[in-house]
This record gives C-alpha cells, sequence and structure tokens, in this order.
C-alpha cells in the first residue's frame, strides 16, 4: 500500500510547492500568524478533516483530526509557520508547516484501509514563545500514539538532542537622583544589571560545557546625568539536562539577588517567554523514519549533531515519543536564520525535498499502523526513558 502514497504524494505536491512558496512571500511573526493558519487549515478541511482553531488559548493553534472509525494508533504531525523578524523564514517554517500539513494529508488517504487516526497539530510561534508547551501540558498529546515533525537543514541529520531553556527577566529598581549634585542620594539599578553580568562571567567557569548563558541589557536609564532607578536584563540560560538546568538557573538567581544587595536596589525575577525541555529523541522511530528518508530518496543522512539550541519540541518528547529530525537542502553550510536560508525554500530542488519530507513522514506513520511490533518497540522505549 505504500505504492498508493508514492502516486498520491504526485497528485498534492504542486499545491504544496504552491502553499510553501505563499508562505515565504507573506511571513507573519509567532501568534500572529493568522493567514498562514487559514492555508493550512483550509488543504485540511478541502481533505476532509476536522478543523479545531484557537486551541490551548493560542488564536493561530490548531489541531485538524481524520479518523478512520477503525481501530489503530493516532499519528500526529506537527507544523510550524511563525517567521522571523527581518528575516521571514529564515528558519525553513514554511516547508515545516507544509510537510507536516502535506504528510497528514498523504497518511489519510489509506487510513480507511489500515486503521487509525491521522492528527496536524498548528503549532504558533517556535522561535519566542512555543505553543507546544502549553500543548504538552494540557494534555493535547494525551491520545496520541506518535509525534513527528520534519526541519529543513543545509543537509539532513537523524533526531538528536536539543537544549533544555529558561528564559529569565531581571528588573532591578534604585532611586533616581542627580548623578554629580548628589549621587550619594541615588540607587543605582544599572550597576545591579553590570554586577549581575560580573556574576554570570563568573559562573560559567564552573558550570558543565554544555551550558549557555547569553542575554542582553533592555532597560539601563535616560540620560547620563541621572542615576538610572530603573535596569531590566533578560537572559537565556540553556543545558542538555532540566534537572541540570533547575540547578544552574537557582545559581544565576542567586547572583540576581547578590547584586541587588550589593547595591540596594530591589530585584524582581520573572519569565518572560516560556521555557523549553531537553529534547528526548525516540530511537525506535527516529530509525524507522531515517529508512523511510532514505527510501523517498534522500541520499545520505548523517548522525544527529550536537545542538546547542532549543526547540519547543522538547515538551513534546516528554509526555509522547517524538523526532524532530532534519532534511537537507543539499546546500552544505547553508546558515539558518538567515535570508540566504529562507530564499533557499523557494527553489525547484527545494520543492523536490519537501515532496521527500512528506512522504517519509507519512510512509513512517503507516509503519506504525501496519506494524504492532514496532509501535509496542517504540512505546516501550519512551516508558523507558520517561
Amino acid at each position: 500500500m505504500k505504492d498508493i502514497l508514492q502516486r498520491e504524494v504526485k497528485n498534492i505536491e504542486q499545491k504544496l510547492w504552491d502553499m510553501s512558496d505563499h508562505l515565504y512571500h507573506n511571513p507573519e511573526l509567532g501568534d500572529e500568524e493568522y493567514k498562514s493558519m487559514k492555508l493550512l487549515t483550509d488543504f485540511l478541511e478541502a481533505h476532509r478533516f476536522k478543523v479545531e482553531t484557537g486551541i490551548v488559548e493560542r488564536p493561530t493553534a490548531f489541531k485538524a483530526v481524520y479518523d478512520s472509525n477503525l481501530e489503530g494508533p493516532t499519528i500526529a504531525y506537527l507544523a510550524e509557520y511563525d517567521a522571523l523578524p527581518g528575516v521571514g523564514h529564515g528558519c525553513g517554517h514554511n516547508l515545516i508547516g507544509t510537510m507536516g500539513t502535506g504528510a497528514g494529508v498523504l497518511l489519510s488517504k489509506v487510513v480507511d484501509e489500515i486503521g487509525g487516526r491521522v492528527v496536524v497539530l498548528g503549532t504558533p510561534a517556535e522561535e519566542t514563545n512555543g505553543a507546544k508547551v502549553p500543548m504538552a501540558e494540557q494534555g493535547v498529546f494525551k491520545d496520541i500514539d506518535a509525534a513527528m515533525i520534519l526541519h529543513p537543514a543545509d543537509e539532513s541529520y537523524e533526531s538528536g538532542e536539543s537544549l533544555a531553556m529558561d528564559a529569565i527577566q531581571f528588573e532591578y529598581q534604585g532611586r533616581t537622583s542627580h548623578a554629580a549634585a548628589s549621587p550619594e542620594e541615588g540607587i543605582n539599578a544599572l550597576d545591579s544589571v553590570i554586577q549581575l553580568y560580573n556574576g554570570i562571567n563568573a559562573l560559567r567557569q564552573h558550570v558543565t560545557s554544555d551550558v549557555r548563558i547569553h542575554g542582553v541589557i533592555t532597560e539601563g536609564g535616560v540620560a547620563a546625568n541621572v542615576v538610572p532607578d530603573r535596569a531590566v536584563a533578560q537572559f537565556y540560560v540553556r543545558a542538555k539536562d532540566r534537572g541540570y538546568l533547575n540547578q544552574v538557573v537557582q545559581k544565576v538567581k542567586n547572583i540576581a539577588r547578590g547584586a541587588a544587595d550589593m547595591t540596594g536596589a530591589e530585584v524582581k525575577i520573572s519569565n518572560y517567554e516560556l521555557s523549553y525541555d531537553d529534547m528526548v529523541t525516540n530511537k525506535t522511530l527516529s530509525k524507522l523514519f531515517t529508512d523511510n528518508l532514505l527510501a523517498a530518496g534522500i541520499q545520505k543522512i548523517h548522525k544527529a549533531k550536537d545542538s546547542y539550541g532549543s526547540i519547543d519540541m522538547g515538551n513534546v518528547s516528554k509526555v509522547v515519543p517524538a523526532i524532530h529530525p532534519y532534511i537537507g537542502l543539499d546546500s552544505p553550510g547553508l546558515v539558518a536564520h538567515t535570508k540566504e536560508f529562507a530564499d533557499t525554500t523557494i527553489t525547484d530542488n527545494s520543492h523536490t525535498v519537501l515532496s521527500k519530507g512528506v512522504l517519509a513522514l507519512a510512509t513512517t506513520g503507516y509503519d506504525l499502523i501496519t506494524n504492532k511490533q514496532l509501535l509496542e518497540m517504540m512505546k516501550k522505549e519512551f516508558e523507558q526513558n520517561n
């Protein structure tokens, strides 16, 4: 029956290419992807999916379901479609959203025969405040057996790891005064931020090599002759393991409080974006997908590379067997989050890659539905790792 999937992908691929190109030409930022969401959900509804929008209180999130009403597992494909400011789809989310949507539609063409259920989840704002986090927290994956997303890259890589991440804001409140006439009356909030930076720089010597801490001062005063009474810094703190990250974050917060004590300021500590967990790849599912990607025509797939970024798919991987592999655009050295990357997504070659990705995702879902032994191996691995 896989030959049916191979034929069906030819029937929808021109529409998929057009959709991906349309997303490229009409980029929308996270949680503002109204037109992008409608483009994808209209396509799903045209193929008899039942669509619910605005899930998990995110207006541009959606859940689309095709149910065979026959016994079988539920396979979920995840779609991202947020763009980057000033760059557009420099991370290839136009391809990601289209591949996830296309794979769902493609697999739906055979589930009436083989059983099971297909779900496509629209997951906004991956670049900033990823909707997969509340989806994982609020039970969206409760009845799902496997979740897959496919990301474009310069070359193809197996699904691997990502760093857990907390986005932390430090707001210091001091007291203004004339910086020359009465400096003794002031409490300098900017000095607190500077001490925070110095403390974090000292901490870097005493954490494991996977830890990444980087930040900016978003507010630091308004005039050189006025002691700043308010200063704000925002940091990302990352590590390979959520448990260790929590320890590092506590140390960073202690530094922040110490910086306030040193200057006499007060500090308010908060999270300015949602926290991402580390990605735990299900190796059984990953191998199955890799085999299907090779069968779809991708000739070389590298082992998973070390990743120092963070993705909200990590949160998904803690509640359901999941993978986040990369499909190559045949451009070694191509750098993500650039205009060059965005432009590469609409080439004829990338259209062909898109079709291969859709087919590999769909055939992986087919294998899970039709091979109970594989399905149980995947689930057993997940239970052992969580």
